[in-house]
């Protein structure tokens, strides 16, 4: 049950049991003031016919001597020489009966019409119930449009704040959701701002000292580079520049990586025939992967960037995964898959991470996948990651608009991929 319908039925309840609790209260209170009114009057009645009984010898005023339909109830407490007031109802009607004892054997007793004061309790119990019926449905109608209100709110507060965890910096939760507000959910907003600003902020002071000590890197690099290359031919001058090599690719993929977690990358998108284009990338690369176009199609993206993400998914299976390594071109999609022992669950679970490899993996620097996916963002593409049946890794790159959805990964394969 959501948040907006857990209001209004808890107003409504409260709603409900307020009005039954008045209403019951009001009934009885009305009740008692009626019955109470008409004892007395009954009293008043008896005890002038009893003064007139004794004076005159005979009943009047409408009362009666020894009534045979005196309550038997009412009859013992007047013998005992007490005046006495009843209401008692029938089936014929209600009556408030009030008898006093006229000597030591007779009864003196009067009854009067009750009826007229029940049409009036239950007229009241009417208007009650209509009014009760009145603030269930105004407290029911109040719960809606206060929990609207609020689901409202922290919907927009929900969706404000995906945005920001997508990396649009300039979303505000407070600003989503009306900040002129001092209530709970607007503060809830400023902190979930001032969170937001604080990590943006740790996130943004990390990416500077990553790239700047890359960048600063670079210098020494080159030297020693060049150092490299004047060294005697021999198997340590060729370990040297090995780990050169490294150790300059490892400082172009931190720098790689740096510009784009700033988010300011943009495409420089050209119209390219997917098929043929990952046919040349690929085979040259890799000569022992398999490249086959199922469907060619021609798409609106980055030849460069589209490059980086084929070598890099390529790269990884290779060096990860386990032969053969087969690239599948089928529309706007391209699929890298390997027979190895598949992708970490910790990768499949949270996403690529710089620095972090499989267990047991050998060789790279865990950046790979991390820039794949980075880049595959600039482009608008989507890349998943997914361990199919038979074993192996799967990624799959789609090139197609977010309102294509990727179908299930491992379905569409060929009947030999599985």
């Amino acid at each position: 049950m959501s948040l907006r319908w857990r209001i209004t039925a808890t107003i409504t309840l409260v709603s409900v049991l307020v009005a039954v609790a008045l209403s019951l209260t009001v009934h009885f209170a009305y009740a008692y003031r009626l019955a109470d009114e008409a004892r007395k009057m009954q009293e008043e009645r008896v005890e002038l016919a009893l003064r007139e009984y004794s004076r005159t010898g005979r009943p009047s005023l409408g009362s009666r001597l020894d009534d045979p339909d005196l309550p038997a109830a009412l009859r013992s407490v007047v013998g005992d020489g007490y005046t006495a007031t009843m209401i008692e109802e029938t089936p014929e009607g209600a009556y408030v009966w009030a008898a006093a004892a006229a000597s030591d054997q007779q009864v003196l007793s009067l009854r009067s019409d009750y009826t007229a004061q029940l049409d009036a309790l239950s007229s009241l119990d009417r208007v009650l119930v209509l009014g009760s019926l009145t603030v269930v449905a105004l407290g029911a109608g109040a719960g809606v449009v206060i929990g609207a209100q609020l689901s409202v709110r922290l919907r927009r507060a929900a969706s404000a704040a995906g945005r920001v965890a997508d990396g649009d910096r300039r979303t505000r939760v407070s600003a989503a959701i009306g900040g002129g507000s001092r209530d709970e959910a607007a503060e809830l907003a400023r902190a979930v701002d001032a969170m937001a600003d604080a990590l943006q902020g740790r996130l943004d002071a990390e990416r500077r000292v990553t790239a700047d000590i890359a960048h600063e890197l670079r210098t020494p690099l080159t030297g020693l580079t060049t150092a490299a290359e004047l060294l005697a031919p021999g198997r340590p001058a060729e370990l040297v520049r090995d780990r050169v090599r490294a150790l300059r690719a490892l400082v172009e993929d931190v720098l790689e990586v740096a510009r784009l977690d700033t988010a300011t990358e943009r495409p420089d998108l050209s119209e390219v025939a997917l098929g043929a284009f990952t046919t040349r990338r690929a085979a040259p690369y890799a000569p022992g992967v398999q490249v086959r176009v199922l469907a060619d199609a021609v798409v609106d993206t980055d030849p460069r960037r589209l490059e980086r993400i084929l070598v890099n998914l390529i790269a990884n299976a290779t060096k990860h995964g386990g032969a053969p390594v087969a690239v599948e071109v089928e529309g706007a999609r391209i699929r890298v898959r390997d027979h190895g022992p598949g992708f970490p669950e910790e990768v499949l679970a949270e996403g690529p991470s710089r620095f972090r490899k499989g267990t047991g993996s050998t060789g790279g620097h865990g950046l790979g996948l991390t820039i794949a996916l980075g880049q595959a963002h600039v482009l608008g593409a989507r890349l998943t990651l997914a361990n199919p049946d038979g074993g192996g890794a799967l990624a799959t790159l789609d090139l197609a608009p977010y309102d294509h959805p990727t179908p299930p990964l491992g379905e569409e394969l060929p009947p030999g991929w599985r």
